[in-house]
């Protein structure tokens, strides 16, 4: 497997060239590419970012980048000229009301506009600190974590793919040219991370967009934030391999019983034509009890042959070399496979999960090629290697002063975990379970495998519809998305800035190397960051993100992303450039991390301290005049009500209410999406819906999407008159007053009363009015704005969800936690100590 990028060789002059965004005629634009792009590949941009293009101050006049000097010296940019809106002094005890009415923006760098306008997008990269501090100790003085936010395979709509035999990088760091390097010449190119001076290649100084021969300044390289190559030869280890896909299914009575079964293999025959693969796609099947079931699916046989191995303690392969098929050829005996799977154990009584030794024999079927394996399981392992007990008590929930059982019961789970890494496997998990299933030991698997976690609980496929849609719409994204095998990522800074911790789900190879044996479009990362050398004579650094992967059609691809940022001296400009939300996903990330290895409480006062020390260090090292109050920049107004949100988020909250896989679930996704996700469930939004209009309104492809404002979190913004719609990213809530206006029940929900809302309502139904078009339109348009299936759950007063809802409202008060307004108190009394 690559352990690296190996030093491209000189190749031959001459450009084969890729896709652009805008190309003269006769050119190709395929823009996104994949095959099978799912429904929202293209998606608008999120919400939170469309508002985000004016930077903190007015921008400098731009100046013309005239050739050779791409990047004259910046003069350092200071904003204490005038007070910045980011720097306006809030009282929080005073200001109620400091939700801003739409989603909030990534604050803007504040770097000069041709450099601004050419910055990676802040979906893919952001930073926790738009200026960044000149030295360790001003960092530490200011009290804010240094941090990286990164999305690093999201599926974009334009996306600028170049074909050359040369990619040119720095010969001493080995960074990948960018629009942040600065040209000496015609010849010469100085590294932004490294400050090398390095020769242009001939071959560079023909541009294939604009056909014309020395402007190496506006080449695409050179011109683009975010690009993708086709690696040329010597970037590979050995010939790519084929897409690879192995399904390991729990087929014991428990598992019978959900009614999965019937559901994945229905899913998987409706989109067998649209998974990621070419001629040389594989697949696989695996299924477990006591015993290990393989299938035979070689060409030639009539029907699938099934083969079991009962000796679960010395696991082998029974026909090692018909296990794993090629999909074209053997189709009709995989589609045969899946129809009749859901019968074949319709009348077990087998009780028993042999999962451990079932994923040993998954290991070994990939062991030669790599791939991806995925598991269904649906109850705690009992027999055999990996086997678990149950570790919760619920009555010990109310005794103990903190959460025991964060951490893995057994190393089993990680060990196999990281063979899989080292052969190019990642396993991804899908529970759909009712009883305890051991999340923190099972989740190892996918965490260090560069795996995802998707959690059903209590899955039936009668008594919860919800569910069973979330699960079909969710497998039709993870069998059809687009996929990177055997990748590696790596992450560079300027000289003088180092990484120190990563989190997410990866196995960390090197100091800064990620090893990713799959990659997929929905996966977030996050970076901790330390100033090692002063950044005294700098006015900008540059972060750069190289993903290096072999796509699904066997093409060796890497995918580079380069973000700019400008040194600051002055603790003002720190605080002024601060992103409330990129501080609050990392805290997030660090405190999970935090809970497993010290403890809950141990990361609950972390983050607690967090909002104290930071607050305590603008009061007295930036603030000129002392007043009464809790004050903050209006840059971090909202800092205090996020933390208090993640203090009772389910990841993090105290109370005997939490199972503990709804609270390790939740930690895994905390880690593992991405911000703009993440973020609406440490902070949902809530929306009024019964009086939608289309004032305000978007026009998306002849859709009218209304525009409702975000109201704060607090029962009293409820009233029994209205409805309300709250999003909370992964699931919706909406909740319907006793009092509702019957106009919304009939025209939206269609029923006559409010006595007459079903229970377990979780499908608007498609009415022919305008308010039915209008709230459909709006819950279908905050659904395509992300990648995963947000379930739909209707809530009255007597609902057994109303519990849940009401645990969203952060700012008010609960039975083990603070409201917005004390927890404010308490942070005053912190500060003024």
């Amino acid at each position: 497997p690559p352990t690296g990028v190996p030093p491209p060789q000189p190749g031959t002059p001459g450009l084969h060239l890729g896709h652009y965004p805008s190309l003269p005629p006769g050119y190709q634009n395929t823009g996104y590419q994949n095959a099978s792009a799912p429904h929202n590949a293209t998606s608008p941009m999120h919400p939170a970012m469309q508002h985000a293009t004016q930077p903190y101050t007015q921008a400098p006049p731009p100046y013309h980048t005239g050739w050779p000097s791409m990047l004259p010296s910046l003069a350092a940019m200071s904003l204490q000229s005038t007070t910045p809106e980011a720097l306006r002094v809030v009282n929080l005890l005073q200001e109620r009301n400091l939700l801003p009415p739409t989603p909030i923006p990534a604050p803007t760098p504040c770097l000069q506009q041709d450099l601004q306008k050419i910055n990676c997008h802040p979906e893919v990269f952001r930073s926790t600190l738009t200026s960044i501090p000149q030295t360790q100790s001003l960092l530490n003085k200011a009290k804010m974590p240094l941090g990286l936010l990164l999305h690093p395979f999201k599926d974009l709509s334009q996306l600028p793919v170049v074909t050359s035999s040369t990619i040119v990088r720095c010969r001493s760091c080995r960074t990948y040219i960018n629009p942040f390097v600065s040209f000496l010449d015609q010849r010469r190119w100085k590294c932004n991370l490294c400050f090398r001076v390095n020769d242009v290649p001939e071959e560079f100084m023909y541009n294939p967009v604009s056909r014309s021969y020395g402007e190496p300044h506006k080449r695409p390289e050179v011109q683009n934030a975010t690009i993708e190559f086709i690696a040329p030869s010597e970037y590979m280890l050995r010939p790519p391999q084929p897409a690879v896909y192995l399904f390991i299914l729990d087929v014991s009575h428990n598992a019978v019983e959900t009614g999965y079964l019937t559901v994945f293999c229905q899913s998987l025959l409706d989109n067998i034509n649209a998974l990621p693969g070419d001629s040389r796609t594989k697949v696989g099947f695996i299924t477990f009890d006591s015993t290990i079931h393989f299938y035979n699916l070689q060409e030639g046989l009539s029907q699938p042959q099934m083969l079991i191995v009962s000796d679960i303690e010395d696991i082998f392969l029974p026909t090692p070399d018909s296990l794993l098929v090629n999909l074209n050829e053997c189709k009709e005996l995989v589609q045969d496979l899946l129809k009749s799977l859901p019968t074949l154990f319709e009348k077990t009584m087998e009780t028993q999960s042999a999962l451990g030794s079932a994923l040993q024999a998954a290991y070994k079927l990939l062991l030669p090629t790599g791939g991806r394996m995925s598991i269904f399981q649906t109850q705690l392992p009992n027999l055999g290697v990996g086997t678990l007990q149950s570790r919760e008590d619920p009555n010990q929930r109310a005794a103990a002063k903190d959460v025991q059982h964060l951490s893995p019961a057994t190393d089993f789970y990680k060990k196999l975990a990281l063979d899989c890494s080292g052969q190019q496997v990642a396993v991804d998990l899908f529970l759909l379970s009712s009883q305890y299933c051991d999340l923190a030991s099972l989740g190892c698997i996918s965490r260090y495998s560069a795996g995802s976690v998707y959690y059903y609980p209590s899955y039936h496929h009668q008594h919860t519809p919800a569910q069973v849609e979330c699960f079909q719409k969710d497998l039709k994204r993870y069998l059809t998305r687009k996929i990177g095998f055997e990748a590696v990522m790596r992450i560079r800074c300027t000289k003088g800035l180092s990484i120190h911790t990563f989190h997410g789900n990866f196995f960390v190879r090197s100091t800064d190397l990620l090893s990713l044996p799959n990659v997929n479009p929905d996966a977030g990362f996050a970076v901790q960051m330390s100033i090692e050398e002063n950044l005294d004579d700098m006015q900008v650094v540059s972060f750069q993100a190289a993903l290096l992967y072999t796509s699904s059609k066997g093409e060796r691809r890497i995918r580079v992303h380069t973000l700019c940022l400008p040194v600051v001296n002055s603790l003002s400009d720190i605080f002024a450039g601060a992103d409330v939300q990129a501080i609050t996903g990392l805290l997030a990330c660090m405190a999970v991390d935090r809970s497993a290895t010290a403890s809950l409480s141990d990361a609950r006062d972390a983050m607690t301290n967090a909002a104290i020390d930071s607050l305590t260090s603008y009061r007295q090292s930036v603030l000129t005049i002392q007043q009464p109050g809790l004050l903050a920049p209006a840059c971090l107004r909202l800092f205090p009500l996020f933390i208090l949100a993640l203090l009772k988020q389910k990841a993090f909250r105290t109370g005997t209410s939490t199972r503990l896989d709804d609270r390790l679930f939740a930690m895994c996704q905390l880690k593992y999406q991405p911000l703009v996700y993440a973020m609406l469930m440490i902070h949902p939004a809530l929306y009024r819906v019964d009086d939608l209009s289309d004032e305000g309104a978007l026009n998306i492809s002849e859709r009218t999407v209304p525009q409702p404002r975000v109201l704060q979190l607090s029962v009293e913004k409820l009233s029994r008159e209205a409805a309300f719609l709250m999003d909370a990213g992964t699931v919706m809530y909406l909740w319907i007053g006793r009092n509702c206006h019957p106009n919304f029940l009939t025209q939206v929900l269609g029923v006559p009363s409010y006595a007459t809302v079903p229970d377990n309502l979780y499908l608007l139904p498609e009415l022919d009015t305008p308010e039915s078009q209008r709230t459909r339109a709006f819950v279908g348009w905050l659904r395509d704005q992300r990648p995963f299936f947000p379930s739909l759950q209707v809530i009255r007063d007597e609902s057994q969800l109303k519990p849940t809802f009401m645990q969203n409202m952060i700012e008010d008060r609960t039975e083990s936690a603070l409201s917005y307004y004390e927890f404010l108190l308490h942070l005053q009394q912190q500060i003024s100590k």
